[in-house]
C-alpha cells in the first residue's frame, strides 16, 4: 500500500518536535474572568485515555479527518469528537484507540496504520489524560456508527480547516463564566474545545507539511 506523503512527514514529529500546547492553546476556550484559571497539568489521579485522528486520501489525494458527534445519553452529549475513551485493563493507549474506534464507527484495527501519538491534553472537569494517536486508513472508510455511542459520523477536508473559511469564535456562558470560543463551523454543531485543541497540533503540522 502506497501512504500518503503526509504520514512519512509526520515520522519527523516526535517529541520535543511537535508543536505541542502552543498550538493547542490555540483552539482553547479562554475564561474572561482573570481569575478563573484553567488546569492545564494532569493530576496525579487522572485517567489514562486514547483517541484515533482518522485520515484518509479522496480521490485527489486530499487528506480528510473522520469525526464524530456524541449521542444524547453518553459524556460530551451531543459534542464532535474523536474515536476513542478510557483505558481498558492492561491495553496500551494504542489499543485503546483502536479498540474505541471499531466500537464506535466499525473502522477496524488491521484498517488503520497508525502513524504515531501527538501531545497529549488533560480535560480537567473529566480528569482525563488524552492522547491522540494520528492513524491512516488504507481506504476511504465505510462508517457504521454505534447508535449507543455516536448519533452521526462524518468527515471534513484538512484543507477546508487550514483555509480559514469555517473558523470563528464567539463568547459563550460556560458552567457559570463567559469564555472567548475558537471554533470551526463545519457541522450541525460547532468543532471546538479538547477535539478542536488537539486536531490544531495536527494541523499545524500539516501547514508546515504543505509548504514543504
Amino acid at each position: 500500500m502506497k501512504l500518503h506523503p503526509f504520514y512519512h512527514f509526520l515520522q519527523q514529529f516526535a517529541g520535543s518536535d511537535l508543536p505541542g500546547r502552543d498550538a493547542q492553546m490555540k483552539m482553547s476556550p479562554i475564561p474572561l474572568d482573570p481569575d478563573f484559571v484553567l488546569p492545564r497539568d494532569p493530576s496525579g489521579t487522572a485517567h489514562p485515555s486514547g483517541v484515533l485522528i482518522p485520515l484518509f486520501p479522496n480521490r485527489n489525494e486530499q487528506l480528510s479527518v473522520v469525526l464524530t458527534l456524541r449521542t444524547g445519553n453518553i459524556r460530551h452529549a451531543g459534542q464532535i469528537s474523536f474515536p476513542g475513551g478510557r483505558r481498558e485493563g492492561e491495553e496500551t493507549l494504542e489499543q485503546t484507540a483502536l479498540r474505541e474506534t471499531e466500537e464506535e464507527i466499525g473502522i477496524e484495527p488491521d484498517h488503520v496504520i497508525l502513524a504515531g501519538p501527538i501531545t497529549p491534553l488533560y480535560l480537567y472537569r473529566t480528569d482525563n489524560q488524552i492522547t491522540p494517536y494520528v492513524g491512516f486508513l488504507r481506504n476511504e472508510p465505510e462508517l457504521k456508527p454505534n447508535p449507543d455511542e455516536v448519533e452521526e459520523a462524518f468527515t471534513v477536508s484538512l484543507d477546508d480547516l487550514i483555509s480559514g473559511k469555517y473558523f470563528n469564535r464567539e463568547e459563550w456562558h460556560l458552567n457559570h463564566t463567559s469564555f472567548d470560543v475558537p471554533f470551526w463551523n463545519v457541522h450541525q454543531v460547532p468543532l471546538w474545545g479538547a477535539t478542536a485543541m488537539m486536531l490544531n497540533e495536527l494541523l499545524e503540522i500539516y501547514k508546515i507539511f504543505k509548504k514543504s
